[in-house]
This record gives C-alpha cells, sequence and structure tokens, in this order.
C-alpha cells in the first residue's frame, strides 16, 4: 500500500510542485470598461457545475493522495462567540499534526499541516504562540466581520491591529452595497485602503457571494477586488445563509483566470462555508485543476475555509488503510 500511494502521490497534481515564489499582485488602475463588459451565462455555468462532481474519478490510492493534498490547503478555523484560549490552541495542535501518526506511517506519507488556522482578532496572539516553530501562518477575519458595517476607519484600524499582534494573512469583508448598487469606485477605494493597511501581510477579499444577488455581480466584484490588489479572493464568512456553491465558484475562478491573462499576476482562491466532507473537497480540487491548472493547488493560491472537512478527510484515510469506517471521535478536532 505504501509504494502504491507513494506513486499516487508523485504521479498526480497532489505532488508538491517546487515552491516559486510570486510576485504579489500590485493591483492596477479601476478599469471601469472592463468590468462593464464583464458577462455571466448563469445557465451555462450551473450545467458546467453540474457536471463535476459525477466527473470525479480518482480512486483508492490516488483519492487517499488527493485527499491528503487537500489537507494542506485548509484554513483550519474557529470563528465562533463562545471560542476560549483552550480551543484555539488545541486547534493549533490539530493544525501542527492535522492526521494520526500512525495513519500517515501506514500511508507512507511525511507529516503534514494545514495551510493556516483562521481566528478572530482577539485569539490571534494565543495562535501565533500556539504555532511557534512551524510555517504555519495565522490568518484573522476583520473590517467588522462577518457583516462588515462597522465605521469605515475602525474596519482600518481592526486590520493594523491584527497584523500588528503577528497575523500574517488578513480575511477582510468588503461593503455589499458597493456591489448591488454598481458603486464600483467605492469598493475599488475601499479594497485599496484595506490592502495598504494590511502591510506585508497577505489580504483575502471576502465576497459574501451568497448575498450579492447574481453571478455576473459576482464576477464584477472578483475583479474589482483583484484590480485593487487583493491576494485572494474568497467565497463567503460562513455566516450567510448560501455560502460556497459550484456555479460561484466556477464564475470567481474564471474571473482570477481573465485577470492572470490581463496582469499575469496569480491570485488565489478560497471557498469558505458549507465544504465539510471528503467528496466535496475533491471536486473543488479537479475544479481548479481543470481550470486554472497544478499551480493553483498550492497553499499560496488555493485553501479551503473549513472546519468539520478535516475530520471527514482523516476518517477517509483510515477507512483506506483499515477498510472500516470509524467513529466521528477518532477524529477530534480539538
Amino acid at each position: 500500500m505504501t509504494d502504491t500511494l507513494h506513486h499516487a502521490t508523485t504521479t498526480t497534481a497532489t505532488d508538491q510542485l517546487p515552491q516559486v515564489h510570486l510576485p504579489r499582485n500590485t493591483g492596477m488602475e479601476l478599469d471601469l470598461d472592463w468590468v462593464a463588459s464583464v458577462q455571466a451565462n448563469t445557465s451555462a455555468i450551473e450545467r458546467r457545475a453540474a457536471t463535476l462532481p459525477g466527473r470525479r474519478s480518482v480512486k483508492k490510492s490516488y483519492q487517499a493522495a488527493w485527499l491528503a493534498k487537500a489537507i494542506t490547503l485548509i484554513d483550519l478555523t474557529t470563528l465562533a462567540g463562545d471560542d476560549t484560549e483552550g480551543r484555539v490552541r488545541r486547534l493549533c495542535a490539530k493544525a501542527r499534526q492535522p492526521v494520526r501518526a500512525d495513519l500517515l506511517d501506514a500511508l507512507g506519507l511525511p507529516p503534514l499541516t494545514t495551510g493556516a488556522v483562521c481566528v478572530y482578532h482577539d485569539m490571534i496572539e494565543v495562535a501565533v504562540e500556539a504555532l511557534e516553530g512551524t510555517n504555519i501562518p495565522v490568518a484573522a477575519v476583520s473590517t467588522g466581520f462577518p457583516a462588515g458595517l462597522s465605521p469605515f476607519e475602525l474596519r482600518v484600524k481592526e486590520i493594523e491591529m491584527s497584523v500588528a499582534a503577528g497575523a500574517d494573512e488578513i480575511d477582510i469583508v468588503i461593503s455589499r452595497r458597493h456591489v448591488l448598487t454598481g458603486n464600483w469606485q467605492a469598493l475599488y477605494d475601499e479594497m485599496k485602503t484595506f490592502r495598504e493597511a494590511c502591510g506585508e501581510a497577505h489580504v483575502k477579499a471576502i465576497l459574501a457571494t451568497g448575498e450579492l444577488g447574481t453571478l455576473r455581480n459576482v464576477a464584477k466584484a472578483s475583479l474589482v477586488c483583484m484590480m485593487a490588489g487583493a491576494d485572494f479572493i474568497k467565497t463567503s464568512t460562513g455566516k450567510e445563509s448560501v455560502n460556497a456553491t459550484l456555479p460561484v465558484s466556477l464564475t470567481m475562478i474564471r474571473a482570477i483566470r481573465a485577470f492572470e491573462a490581463r496582469t499575469g499576476y496569480k491570485v488565489g482562491y478560497k471557498p469558505a462555508g458549507g465544504i465539510s466532507k471528503a467528496k466535496d473537497a475533491l471536486v473543488y480540487l479537479s475544479l481548479m485543476k481543470e481550470e486554472l491548472g497544478n499551480r493553483w493547488l498550492q497553499p499560496d493560491l488555493f485553501r479551503f475555509g473549513a472546519s468539520s472537512l478535516l475530520g471527514d478527510i482523516e476518517r477517509q484515510l483510515e477507512h483506506h488503510v483499515t477498510g472500516a469506517y470509524s467513529a466521528g471521535w477518532r477524529h477530534p478536532m480539538a
């Protein structure tokens, strides 16, 4: 089994590509003509998205290899009102060792870590301390998350305070009203200010796509945020009634592809909210591979915003090793 999985890992897109430092997206001037020309054929996008789950064909050792790759792309997240320092420390311990050592040994895999740990501002210092000695970045949600309706000056200050506290990445939320009213200049200016406040920390722009009304709005908002310098575009806060979906993902991914074709900058993508099953992760990975290529299967360009996803992936890996499904309590998140 070890030899088979090693072969699968080194002959599919799940293999680690050489990490080439990419130039950071510096953005561009707002091009309103480009924004106005953006279209989204909703029926065609939905038809294409509907075919994706049925086209997933990785099985057995190849599936295990893809799931191991998915673990390295998870922003392991806790954003609950009852978060405690103890919970965050336990979550960070899970990020450092997301899969039991006996399963890794049986699969012949090296130690894995998650892509990042994502927390509220008050938990940044706890997470930084708990992850000391690793390369796991700490991401913080900011700018009045999840609604983004606090005073603008406070939202900017919140970013600055999170960066000062040690956050490597900032997940900001845009003002949905700018999209819904077509005020693209206001959205661009807001995003540009947030990007500048982040300094060296990378910024993920959360579009809250479930509240934007149409896929055309999703496409236009994606483009404007990238023009303003977003390092990642992200679907959702996880608090909306509709979060990450395949049609929305396809729309945002194609906006990323168009932006790279025009500017040369590679921008990352993060689906978040509602992705809780290993089979869903495989669909998203296949979508990224087909639409953007293998380079977007690395954590500097793709993340899952999730928590329960990791538990199901670990359960599937145990099934691959033992042939039996285990109880959920064998794979605690924290």
